[in-house]
């Protein structure tokens, strides 16, 4: 395991600390689970990122032919967003 240095507004540690003590929890944990979730594309920009991608692909896929369909929120993020409503 390596350890890693970082620079944090002393603020945003004291508001974490709290949050992480409530929870049971330290900042290192707090930590190693986001940094994981995040190598991973399992962290909310990932996700963001990979529906934008299936909306993207869905308008390529279909120019013009929507006939007032619009894809869900929820579908673009499980992958179906060919699927009327």
């Amino acid at each position: 395991m390596a350890t890693l240095t970082i620079l944090v507004d002393d603020e945003v540690l004291r508001r974490t600390r709290i949050r992480a003590l409530k929870e049971g929890l330290t900042v290192n944990a707090v930590l190693r689970d986001y940094l994981s979730r995040y190598a991973d594309g399992r962290d909310r920009a990932g996700r963001d990122r990979a529906a934008l991608r299936r909306l993207i692909e869905h308008a390529q896929a279909h120019p013009g032919a929507s006939g007032g369909h619009r894809p869900r929120r929820a579908d673009l993020y499980e992958g179906r967003a060919s699927s009327p409503r």
